[in-house]
């Protein structure tokens, strides 16, 4: 069992599990706006360039570089697997998905850490938590949109999505003893830095475009020089990773994995808000049936969590 954090430490570690999540939808707005006229190549070298450009200046401003050596090379490895999977195959989904229903499938993430923190940390989840995560998974379900035998495709890759975010931060517990929340979001740019490179050398021509799916487009689309007035999205793309990434982090560093992550739910509403005036999006009936069962079954484990912890 994971020692308590004061309740100091706990202030502090929800504080920037709601401010880093609230910067990082920023992320979302910027990226699906991007992705319907760069590749997802282009996206994330540049906006990991940016990022990469903060963190480097926090560390500077705040701590030393030593701090980068580190001696769990696969820790972060296996970490850092973990951000890129979940970050593509959401980037992926949200390029067909309206940006609230990308969310709404992404914030069954919690609910994943609730497995996770039986099978990974060994914390004890009782039944009534666990039937928040069936509800919770129903909703998933429901807003999936399942068809003719068929699950909306775009879904599924941010229901992934859900898994490996999840699975990123049972990794951050496990290195948070060694390892700052600047390190560990340095290490994470360093991947994308590398990834995104490489996928550019390799598709970066646009020899493999023209499929018309939105997320296959998104993937393969060429190089496109942005014209000035697009580079206000990358900044804040870039801005929103550096600043979110580290106070997400530094969260799920101080405090217990399933205290943290609903109150990650703040995202919603912004979510919501965003694909309303940005995109002009509103979320259908199934939707809304889906965001409350995703959501009640967040809050729900929130408040189980609550009263599990008075107890102790």
């Amino acid at each position: 069992m994971i020692s308590q954090a004061s309740p100091r430490t706990t202030l502090l570690g929800i504080l920037c599990a709601i401010g880093g999540a609230s910067v990082l939808s920023i992320n979302d707005v910027a990226i699906k706006a991007l992705s319907g006229g760069y590749p997802l190549h282009q996206v994330i070298l540049t906006r990991s360039a940016i990022s990469m450009a903060f963190i480097l200046t926090f560390i500077g401003l705040t701590g030393s570089f030593r701090q980068l050596r580190t001696r769990r090379p696969r820790g972060h490895l296996l970490r850092v697997s973990f951000v890129m999977l979940s970050n593509i195959t959401y980037f992926l989904g949200l390029a067909a998905l309206p940006l609230a229903d990308a969310v709404a499938i992404a914030f069954v993430s919690p609910l994943v850490v609730t497995l996770l923190s039986v099978v990974v940390l060994h914390e004890h989840v009782g039944p009534r938590r666990w039937a928040a995560v069936a509800a919770g998974l129903a909703g998933v379900l429901i807003m999936m949109r399942p068809g003719a035998g068929a699950l909306h495709p775009a879904a599924v890759l941010v229901f992934i999505s859900a898994f490996t975010y999840a699975s990123t931060h049972m990794m951050t517990r496990r290195l948070r003893d060694t390892e700052s929340a600047a390190t560990l979001n340095f290490y994470v740019q360093c991947g994308f830095i590398l990834v995104s490179t490489c996928m550019g050398l390799i598709v970066g021509d646009g020899h493999l475009a023209g499929s018309g799916n939105p997320s296959l487009e998104f993937l393969f689309r060429p190089w496109v020089w942005p014209p000035a007035q697009d580079w206000p999205v990358f900044l804040a793309t870039g801005l929103a990773v550096g600043i979110g990434g580290l106070m997400v982090s530094q969260a799920y560093r101080l405090c217990e994995a399933a205290l943290i992550a609903p109150f990650e739910y703040v995202a919603m509403p912004l979510a919501i808000l965003w694909g309303v005036t940005v995109f002009g999006q509103w979320p259908d009936a199934t939707a809304w049936a889906g965001i409350a069962l995703i959501c009640g079954a967040g809050l729900y484990t929130l408040w189980r969590e609550t009263v599990n912890r008075r107890r102790r």
